[in-house]
């Protein structure tokens, strides 16, 4: 078998992308308007990691997709045909091909893989977050307390949940970086 065959490498993102929509029921902790402490990411990122970007960012991406058809219904809240728009690029569609991007952002790290895996991890995760952030102050800053700045209220929204997540899924990424290494690549 050809591991690096096309219909190989869909058939492991399809799988990947079950599995972070499986994880993404088993919530941690849940906000009040949307979002959660999940190990969702983890499937994502792992896949850029052992397929490279352009496959990470696809499966990010369908996943992306995926959750906005499960969760359609939150689309709908957004007044306007042009912030509908917004919330499936910024919500769904974008933040989670931003994990796809694990892969390239790890590459500067190519002397001690495992750190780089960590690290790009991290950094495809606080992408996600710009994501949720940039929604949060311009789609959603209606919410944000009297008074309150709706960038920061989408700050501490979003970083309420987004923050753990990312350290959840960096202590994950190195727990497997270091106890199952092989996860990350593909024998030729």
């Amino acid at each position: 078998m050809n591991k690096n065959s096309k219909t190989t490498i869909l058939v492991e993102g399809a799988m990947l992308i079950a599995l972070a929509t499986a994880l993404s029921y088993l919530k941690l902790f849940e906000m009040p308007f949307g979002g959660s402490i999940t190990l969702e990411m983890l499937p994502l990122v792992v896949m850029s990691l052992r397929r490279g970007t352009k496959w990470g960012c696809l499966t990010g991406f369908v996943h992306g997709l995926l959750q906005m058809i499960i969760g359609f219904s939150n689309v709908l809240y957004c007044a306007t045909l042009l912030s509908q728009i917004g919330c499936i690029l910024l919500d769904y569609l974008l933040a989670f091909a931003a994990l796809g991007l694990a892969s390239a952002l790890a590459k500067p790290f190519s002397k001690n893989k495992k750190v780089g895996y960590i690290i790009g991890s991290v950094l495809a995760g606080l992408l996600r977050f710009l994501c949720s952030f940039l929604s949060g102050w311009i789609l959603w800053g209606s919410y944000a307390p009297e008074g309150m700045h709706p960038a920061y209220y989408s700050l501490v929204y979003n970083g309420a949940y987004m923050v753990p997540d990312i350290i959840i899924l960096a202590v994950v990424v190195g727990i497997l970086a270091f106890s199952v290494p092989k996860i990350f690549f593909v024998e030729q």
